[in-house]
């Protein structure tokens, strides 16, 4: 049994609450809620600010895990060295529909995210904060947040604060592509590689991190790094926020101490003692086998040692009754539409190795196995950001994981079951939900008028392909918003009329 992952799941405490505390009594912690539950936040200078991130091993919770302290160090070096005042960024962007852990931060209690951010503003003796988002209601409470605290945006003060809301895509939780956003820019990578903390927003020094992070950086600061480390393990102390869904009764964003086994997780959030399989990561994540899965544990170096990691802090199981590269498919589709569309290991590049891989799925044998390896190989470090490789990293990890399926669709007539869409996707209004392909319109194509001149592939290779027959093979995905005028240009130009936009727009 699944439900769709609404845009704001209840919250499930494992332990002693503290990213959570408060939740309990209030369905947001306003400012004097948050003081009552968590007290006023102490004031820290930039070196004990940095020694305690160094001494909690703080590192990133978005998706690439990157020590805070080096971060921190980084952005005020640089600052002092070019004699300007630096910048703090809040990412509230969750552009993966898997993901909702940094919307409950941000909508439940928002004060102990700003706590965070503040305390490195003031260390780093930054001129602006600017909280990026993607969702209305993140927004509004946000706002509600720093007017409540007298933060504002004018002119002339100490600290102008603002928060930013930008497209709800994948790629705009992308450093690069929000700075550029926030800048006033497309929500888009830039096609160059750059540090924050050297050329950041508005080309300063940025201090750049995810919300969860600037939240556990205020309970550090208010706890002290013993406080701290008293849950948790000694490497990893702590606790960590994820967002269970797939095959649970119930999705949840569940607040768990660091080192806690995966399968204990899994069952307090109802899902099957024995999963085929448990996504972890997001969809730049990886997958884990039923006996991976059993002994797993929710550490960095303990799912290092899988192949996996947190990343987002997505968890995702699969149930027996779905195929899990059919379910594959569908993430990999979506992950190619997605594509900011600036490079070739993108725009043409994730499309590819989605088509292979619908291809293995539909028999086509050791031939097209091979295409979804070179396909992954062909766009492995070779993007303008990350995007790329994540989808790589979990096509590539579905093969591995699920190997008596993947040789039953290569070497005989397939697993025998249906794909039935577990995995949450945008659905129409962007709301994520299980069971879709994607949003409210999808491509079709009257077989009856198709005659195969590829032109349609060619204009919008994110969602079709030229398949082995000569006739167009469709995305198992619905039409993205960012892609819609591309979508409706191709169908006039179709020369046989055979292309059509069906849906409920």
């Amino acid at each position: 049994m699944t439900a769709p992952l609404p845009e704001l799941p209840h919250v499930l405490t494992l332990g002693l609450p503290r990213l959570t505390a408060g939740f309990e009594t209030a369905e947001r912690l306003d400012r004097r809620a948050h003081l009552a539950v968590h007290g006023t936040a102490p004031r820290l200078t930039e070196d004990e600010l940095t020694r305690l991130a160094e001494a909690v091993a703080l590192r990133g919770r978005g998706g690439a895990g990157f020590p805070f302290a080096r971060k921190l160090r980084a952005t005020g070096t640089a600052a002092r060295r070019r004699g300007e005042r630096p910048a703090v960024v809040v990412n509230g962007c969750e552009g993966e529909p898997a993901c909702r852990k940094d919307a409950v931060l941000l909508r439940r209690a928002p004060h102990l995210v700003l706590d965070g951010a503040l305390l490195a503003a003031e260390a780093l003796g930054a001129a602006s904060l600017v909280v990026g988002v993607t969702r209305p209601a993140a927004e509004a409470s946000v706002r509600e947040a720093l007017a409540e605290r007298g933060l504002t945006d004018r002119r002339g003060r100490a600290l102008r604060a603002r928060v930013v809301r930008v497209p709800e895509r994948m790629v705009s939780g992308e450093s690069s592509a929000l700075l550029r956003a926030l800048g006033g820019g497309p929500a888009l990578p830039p096609g160059r590689r750059a540090r924050a903390s050297e050329t950041g927003l508005g080309g300063l020094p940025t201090l750049l991190s995810n919300t969860e992070t600037y939240a556990q950086l205020a309970l550090a600061a208010r706890l002290g790094a013993p406080g701290y480390a008293a849950t948790g393990t000694p490497d990893e102390p702590g606790t960590l926020l994820l967002t269970v869904s797939g095959a649970v009764p119930w999705p949840r964003v569940v607040e768990v101490p660091g080192g806690a086994a995966l399968s204990y997780v899994l069952a307090q959030c109802g899902a099957e003692p024995a999963p085929e399989g448990v996504l972890v990561g997001g969809y730049h994540g990886a997958w884990l086998d039923a006996a991976a899965t059993a002994g797993a544990v929710l550490s960095r170096d303990a799912l290092a040692a899988r192949g996996a990691s947190l990343g987002a802090g997505a968890v995702l199981p699969l149930p027996a009754t779905t195929c899990p590269l059919g379910e594959a498919v569908r993430v990999a589709h979506w992950l190619a539409a997605e594509s900011a569309g600036q490079c070739g290991p993108c725009r043409t590049g994730l499309p590819a190795l989605a088509g292979a891989l619908a291809d293995v799925v539909a028999g086509g044998g050791r031939g097209a196995l091979e295409a979804v390896r070179e396909a992954a190989g062909a766009v492995r470090g070779r993007g303008a950001c990350g995007h790329p490789d994540g989808a790589a990293r979990f096509a590539l990890s579905a093969l591995a994981a699920f190997t008596d399926d993947l040789a039953a669709h290569v070497l005989g007539g397939g697993c025998g079951r249906g794909t039935a869409g577990v995995l949450p996707l945008p659905g129409p209004g962007g709301a994520a939900a299980g069971g879709g392909g994607g949003g409210g319109e999808r491509l079709a194509v009257d077989w009856t008028l198709c005659e195969g001149h590829g032109l349609c592939a060619g204009l919008l290779p994110e969602l079709v392909r030229m398949g082995a027959d000569g006739f167009p093979s469709l995305a198992d995905a619905g039409v993205p918003d960012h892609l819609r005028s591309r979508v409706r240009r191709a169908v006039r130009r179709c020369p046989a009329l055979a292309l059509r936009l069906e849906g409920d727009r």
